[in-house]
């Protein structure tokens, strides 16, 4: 793993990484196509790499290229591990990894998107189970599941942001599992450099056949092979009772107030899974946002519930309405407060919508949403 000890800015290190000269010319980083300089001044340093003498670029090791970025070198962690700004918690039961902000993540704000927020968030799941060891497809899938043919799909996601970062800024994710047998529980924080929360987020996984595409339950084989690595005692990003990641979500009454219809799953949007990745699906939900509220206003949470999966060329519709909360006025004195069943009627800084996305023309259900917009 790189160290950071004695750097005060990240973001600064890596732009004079990328300013120094190197005296013997350039080396090429165990990647194709990304030129790195050999030497410089910046306290990160990169092992050495067996070059050709001649031509000055790095002899591939396999046809296959990638696959010797993943071995050790002289010994110590591989190149992967060490160019990652991630590592296991002391205990081995928690994963914190920092990411730097890049401006193709921000939209017109410069801050970044949700869905790249969402993406980073994948990202580290995805990095934690890759150094527990027991996940060889790096999706956490343990030695009985690919026996089975069995995967795990996202049933539900809910994340929260309260400040939103800008393009290079850095922030920390941190995030743990809990383990059940219906599936399991995944949580976040994201911090920025000063470690002030700026985010939360929780998930929930169930296992799936690949093949027939049925959802089974977690076994006593399954279980053994991931518990060593969740925490001990129970942890959760919103320990708040009545929390907004508990709130059901009502199915949208048509007429909808607003749509977008024809939207369609492009090659792109597909996963190694080989389904729509799930954080296309939060496009999707705010392709029919009213764009007054876009201009004014900011996501601050949003819920959803996967009901169906797509694929490749299938049509989806995208519907919005606010949502009406009902007696709000005969509890103010449970107005405002976090994800209570009864909250304020709309105002100005704080706007409520119910989401669904369906198949054309009144067709299955493949998701339900909710979002909380605050004023910008």
């Amino acid at each position: 793993m790189m160290s950071l000890k004695g750097c005060c800015n990240v973001p600064d290190q890596l732009r004079s990484l990328s300013q120094c000269r190197s005296v013997d010319g350039p080396k090429v980083l165990a990647r194709r196509g990304i030129a790195m300089v050999s030497r410089c001044s910046s306290s990160l340093t990169f092992p050495q790499l067996q070059t050709s003498s001649d031509l000055g670029v790095l002899e591939w090791v396999n046809d296959s290229g990638g696959a010797a970025l993943n071995q050790p070198t002289n010994g110590s962690a591989s190149l992967v591990e060490q160019l990652q700004l991630g590592s296991l918690a002391e205990d081995g039961r928690s994963y914190k990894e920092k990411f730097i902000v890049r401006c193709f993540e921000v939209g017109i704000n410069k801050t970044a998107t949700i869905d790249a927020i969402a993406n980073l968030l994948q990202e580290t799941a995805c990095n934690h189970v890759q150094s527990l060891g027991y996940s060889t497809d790096g999706m956490g899938t343990t030695n009985t599941m690919r026996k089975l043919g069995l995967i795990w799909v996202t049933s539900r996601m809910h994340i929260e942001v309260y400040k939103y970062p800008t393009w290079g800024n850095m922030i920390e994710i941190e995030t743990w599992f809990e383990t059940g047998r219906v599936g399991t529980r995944r949580d976040f924080t994201i911090k920025d450099a000063t470690g002030t929360l700026i985010g939360r987020a929780t998930s929930k996984w169930v296992a799936m056949n690949q093949n027939t595409r049925r959802l089974q339950k977690v076994t006593d084989e399954m279980l053994e092979e991931i518990v060593d690595f969740a925490p001990k005692t129970p942890r959760l990003a919103f320990p708040e009772e009545d929390n907004s990641s508990l709130k059901k979500i009502p199915k949208l009454e048509e007429p909808a107030q607003y749509s977008r219809l024809g939207l369609k799953a492009r090659r792109a949007d597909l996963d190694m899974n080989h389904h729509v990745n799930n954080v296309t699906y939060i496009g999707w939900l705010l392709e029919s946002m009213p764009q007054e509220i876009i201009h004014t206003h900011e996501l601050q949470k949003v819920t959803l519930d996967y009901r169906r999966e797509c694929q490749c060329d299938d049509v989806v519709d995208s519907l919005t309405s606010m949502e009406l909360v009902e007696d709000a006025e005969a509890i103010p004195k449970l107005n405002g407060t976090n994800g209570s069943a009864i909250e304020a009627k709309h105002s100005e800084d704080c706007r409520r919508f119910l989401h669904f996305l369906r198949l054309p023309g009144g067709g299955l259900e493949i998701n339900r949403g909710r979002t909380e917009w605050r004023r910008k």
